[in-house]
């Protein structure tokens, strides 16, 4: 992911989804691994979907429902990552995931209470 902070929300979202992908195929093929993986698959790729739908709303309320279901879904997606990283230590990418992903809830948190 780099130190490089991308602010287009669209972007970052999708690359979040991306590392969460690229980091999965790197780790240990173990049943945990595998299950846990393909939730986050889901929820990381959702919370990138949900965003881009919200910016193409169909309303106010549309807006406001898709990201309170990309912010869900960062949340979920914590849960997933730190179920990785404690039965795969040492993994720093893992830990840079909860760290943006956390990060995305907050940003999408406070779209949400702007709004």
């Amino acid at each position: 992911m780099g130190n490089k902070k991308v602010y287009d929300l669209e972007e970052r979202t999708y690359l979040f989804a991306k590392n969460c992908r690229l980091t999965i195929t790197k780790l240990t093929k173990t049943t945990s691994n595998i299950e846990d993986g393909k939730q986050l698959v889901r929820s990381s790729g959702s919370v990138a979907a949900n965003y881009i739908e919200a910016n193409e709303k169909l309303g106010d309320k549309d807006f406001k429902f898709r990201l309170k279901i990309a912010r869900k879904e960062a949340k979920e997606s914590v849960l997933w990552l730190k179920l990785l990283r404690d039965l795969n230590p040492n993994n720093n990418e893992i830990v840079n995931l909860i760290n943006e992903s956390e990060e995305l809830r907050k940003i999408l948190s406070a779209i949400i209470n702007k709004t």
